[in-house]
């Protein structure tokens, strides 16, 4: 492993450099009481935010783009037949192995709203607020199997080791309420995605940067409350006396890490006493929840979208749901029903809680999945030749749609051809993508760096353009 440096870059006015901070002169006692390091330059070259915080809601597996919101009659009318050979002659396809017939779907779309937007069946909730969102239909990325197309969606790239889009936030702005974490991930199901912590992992960033994971409202990390017989009092005496000699250690090594320890110390404090009133969900209405959906179980789907907006509405920086379950080898339109319902309504719910509270105009709200699912069948894999069919991975087309500051709504951008095959209108990678985002986010992607090894890494890799036909 090659030594950590300091970010490149200018050097924002008034702010030390770590290697000024480390060699003296500059204690740490004020860095570290703000929960920061010094930011990489906002001013002058960096674009102005649309945005002022992000719930990124991450549907692992890989969504049915044909069974939602990209509809294609031609399918439906080649149904059963045998796929045209360039649906599949010389394709890097994860499953399938013959030569496969085409698989339309059995779902009715409708146009909904002013804007026209074609929603399935299967989305009754989410037809209801088309109006708010953006689709872009033309996504498509490198990978074709899950785990490292989850890490190029996350990370930029399709290996471990990379910051996730959470930890490039964290280290590039900030978070504005320094008693919370400034990038929280709420995994809202017991089937961890394949690419697990690194979707809020911090790579080679310092791990101050990683997101925090919650458990649940109830109880949303281990340890929130001290132990029996441990006063306030006595907790911060022993985290001052534990930090006296993290900064001794941290003036002998320069070790950065030690100085993430410190601040995570003194981060858990405050976290102790800001925590348990924002995830406090009985002081929401049983309108809201009932609009979203909550019940008792506290890692449901829909209470990590009512956390999310209470997070975010205290100034949270990125607030990550993740949600699995969608990976339809086999039986698609079986599994897929349940999978959709489960999101469905929180998240229409989520959009409207947003707009009436006034957030959805400083909220960025983002729903993606790693990639999305074949035009034709897949009956051999899971189940064997008697499978009922499903759909295999898609790399080349899917849908992502967001929401919020910074976008126009109602708008759809990109085509895929008359199957759902490729891109035939305006593609969109997923460095376009998080390029985009962090455009909204008031940062130029090219310049939000971290030198690591030898030269500097950034989230995009080499890569990106921002979409700005999307932009409001």
């Amino acid at each position: 492993m090659g030594e950590r440096k300091p970010e490149s870059g200018p050097k924002p006015a008034g702010l030390a450099t770590r290697r000024e901070v480390l060699g003296g002169g500059l204690g740490l006692a004020g860095l570290l009481a703000a929960g920061r390091w010094p930011q990489v330059a906002t001013a002058g070259i960096h674009p102005p935010a649309r945005a002022k915080n992000i719930i990124y809601i991450f549907l692992a597996g890989g969504v049915s783009q044909l069974d939602t919101f990209d509809p294609k009659p031609e399918l439906a009318r080649l149904d059963g037949q045998l796929c045209p050979d360039e649906l599949y002659a010389g394709k890097r396809l994860a499953f399938i192995r013959s030569h496969p017939k085409v698989l339309g779907s059995p779902y009715t779309f409708k146009k909904h709203g002013q804007s026209g937007a074609e929603v399935s069946e299967l989305m009754p909730h989410l037809a209801e607020v088309v109006d708010d969102l953006t689709f872009i239909k033309s996504m498509h990325c490198d990978e074709f199997n899950h785990g490292p197309a989850q890490l190029q969606l996350a990370t930029g790239v399709g290996r471990f080791g990379r910051p996730s889009l959470g930890a490039w936030l964290d280290y590039a702005i900030g978070s504005e309420n320094q008693d919370l974490p400034g990038f929280v991930n709420l995994l809202g199901s017991v089937d961890v995605p394949a690419a697990a912590g690194a979707l809020w992992g911090s790579g080679m960033l310092p791990g101050k940067h990683q997101g925090v994971r919650f458990a649940s409202p109830w109880s949303p990390v281990f340890y929130l409350r001290n132990p029996s017989g441990v006063s306030e009092t006595m907790q911060q005496q022993d985290v001052a006396t534990v930090n006296a000699l993290n900064e001794i250690a941290l003036a002998r090594g320069g070790n950065p890490e030690t100085a993430t320890r410190m601040a995570q110390y003194d981060l858990a404090l405050r976290m102790q006493k800001a925590l348990p009133e924002a995830a406090d969900l009985s002081q929401e209405s049983q309108a809201t929840k009932d609009d979203y959906g909550v019940r008792l179980n506290p890692t449901s789907f829909a209470t990590q979208c009512l956390l999310a907006r209470r997070l975010v509405e205290r100034d949270v920086r990125m607030v990550q749901v993740i949600n699995s379950g969608w990976d339809h080898h086999s039986n698609i339109f079986q599994f897929i029903k349940p999978s959709s319902r489960k999101v469905d309504k929180p998240i229409a719910a989520l959009i409207r809680d947003l707009k009436q509270r006034g957030l959805l105009d400083e909220t960025l709200v983002v729903c993606a999945t790693e990639f999305g699912r074949t035009p034709i069948a897949q009956g051999i894999g899971l189940g064997g030749e008697k499978a009922i069919p499903g759909r295999d991975h898609q790399r080349d087309a899917f849908t992502v749609w967001m929401a919020g500051a910074g976008l126009k709504p109602g708008m759809t951008y990109g085509k895929t051809d008359e199957l759902g095959h490729q891109v035939v209108e305006n593609p969109v990678h997923v460095h376009d993508l998080n390029a985009t985002i962090l455009h909204l986010m008031g940062l130029d992607h090219e310049q939000v760096t971290f030198r690591f090894e030898g030269r500097n890494h950034r989230l995009t890799d080499v890569h990106g353009h921002v979409v700005h036909d999307i932009l409001a």
